[in-house]
């Protein structure tokens, strides 16, 4: 039985969600046999709620053929290991959660049980002693990782820091030079069909109709395909991750760039602080239940470092998910699918996750069901693991100065997530699914970092004498001090990468 290709991609929106989407796809069809129009209205827009990535982008830049060195000149881009939270756990303290390994295994057993073993016994170092990537990040230092799983440099990976419009405008370039076609107009209608309720076409403001077969909604928070036009349904997780407002604002830079994001726990929410290379990009996440603009706006400018570049600009959103992220013959990409806020910079990983998954079960022009449903179920769970990763940040905090805090350290939190801090608190084992975005080393970060102390810890961390197990310890923390010291500082690796004079 013969199948029918679909030849026809309608994307509604640009930003970096449908211009992402655009360029994925124009490298996966050529443009004789099916062409993708993107339909955005005029301007790019200055305000964005996440301006960096996680190292997961590294292999969907290389799939699709997006050069690093090119992206980081074209966007300002610095390198990111990683998010120091401070003000998380307690007003005060603060920890670093990057991209990389904590110690090594001794015997076939979990670093951080040996660490917990000593820490009983007197008073340890600091486990981020024993990662690289958080040493080198709090000494403003920065090398590529190796493939050589005997060295230390082996042991971490990184991400980016990146201008939002500069990061859409590159990536419109790429698609319109693959065969993209850019209409710049505004959907004003969406037409459905008979018996099936397909889109069949959508109204653009000027009059036209612009007919197609696929239609991916890159609309933004409001989901106009999606929601709008068929009506999906909505998750509502405010419940869990308690923010729905942002001030977004542009400030100069007031020194070299630090290699992580910065984000400060406050009394109603949270502000972040991403260094780029020209500038630095400002952020306060909050919930209006507990504080209102005007009073948030001050917060957050209160907060700033450097002069302004740009006046705060406000945005409203419901963190959440559609039910459904592919329905009929429309699918869900960026913050039309759902939204989870920066806090982790999940957001442009889970366009990328979405865009892989669709090519993965791209349909033929019938749209067998079977593809839509193994589509929303694998990001279903996607979504569910970053959004329990996230809810922890909030729930496990010793934070009590404020309702806003108080709600967070009383509610409940969804099942899987309690049996993941029952298992560690116990006894330091971190529970996993298999394709999960975070690792192990991620959710020790977190644990640790907010507080989450497990009582005991894996007996065979006992098999070794106490004083070869304190030898070892000293020896990694000293090995990782030196590697640190030996990194170059991060402001001569990002000249050194932007430089199409220095090959890879």
């Amino acid at each position: 039985m013969s199948q029918r290709a679909v030849k026809s991609i309608v994307i509604v929106g640009g930003g970096t969600a449908g211009w992402m989407t655009a360029t994925a796809l124009a490298k996966i069809f050529d443009r004789e046999s099916c062409s993708i129009r993107l339909i955005e209205p005029d301007g790019l827009g200055t305000a964005s709620l996440d301006e960096a990535t996680v190292p997961a982008a590294h292999e969907f830049n290389r799939r699709f053929g997006i050069d690093e060195r090119e992206l980081m000149r074209a966007t300002n881009a610095t390198f990111r290991f990683g998010t120091e939270f401070k003000d998380w756990r307690a007003i005060g303290h603060s920890y670093m959660h990057t991209a990389g390994k904590f110690g090594q295994e001794i015997e076939g057993v979990g670093f951080q049980h040996y660490w917990l073993r000593q820490r009983m016994s007197d008073d340890a170092a600091p486990i981020e002693d024993f990662a690289l990537s958080c040493v080198a990040a709090k000494r403003g230092r920065f090398q590529h990782p190796v493939d050589d799983p005997r060295s230390v440099y082996s042991t971490y990976s990184y991400a980016l820091h990146l201008d939002a419009t500069l990061y859409v405008r590159f990536l419109r370039d790429m698609a319109e030079k693959l065969g993209v076609e850019r209409i710049e107009d505004e959907v004003v209608d969406v037409h459905l069909g008979g018996e099936d309720g397909f889109i069949s076409r959508v109204e653009l403001k000027s009059g036209d109709l612009v007919d197609g077969e696929l239609f991916i909604d890159c609309s933004g928070f409001r989901g106009l395909l999606i929601e709008g036009a068929l009506r999906t349904g909505y998750e509502d997780w405010r419940g869990w991750l308690p923010f729905d407002s942002a001030l977004v604002v542009q400030t100069e830079s007031t020194g070299d760039p630090l290699p992580y994001t910065r984000a400060t726990a406050n009394r109603a929410g949270w502000q972040w602080r991403t260094p780029l290379q020209n500038r630095v990009g400002n952020g306060y996440m909050y919930s209006s239940a507990y504080i209102g603009e005007e009073a948030a706006r001050d917060v957050l400018l209160d907060g700033l470092e450097g002069e302004l570049l740009t006046d705060p600009e406000l945005e409203r959103f419901k963190p959440g998910k559609r039910l459904k992220m592919w329905r009929r013959n429309c699918v869900a990409i960026g913050s039309s699918s759902g939204f989870l806020g920066p806090l982790e910079s999940t957001e442009i990983f889970l366009i990328q996750a979405a865009i892989t998954k669709l090519i993965e079960y791209f349909p033929d022009a019938e749209f067998p069901a079977a593809n839509a449903s193994a589509y929303n179920r694998q990001l279903d769970t996607l979504y569910a693991g970053v959004r329990d990763f996230i809810i922890l940040h909030f729930k496990a905090t010793q934070r009590d100065d404020s309702n806003f805090w108080h709600y967070c350290r009383e509610m409940s939190v969804p099942e899987e997530l309690a049996l993941r801090m029952q298992l560690f608190a116990s006894r330091g084992v971190v529970y996993r699914r298999n394709g999960e975005l975070f690792d192990e080393s991620d959710w020790l970060a977190v644990f640790l970092g907010q507080g989450v102390i497990p009582e005991n810890y894996d007996p065979r961390a006992d098999r070794i004498q106490e004083d070869q197990m304190r030898q070892l310890l000293k020896g990694m923390r000293k090995h990782i001090d030196q590697a640190a010291n030996a990194m170059p500082p991060h402001r001569q690796a990002i000249l050194e990468s932007c430089d199409p004079g220095v090959s890879a």
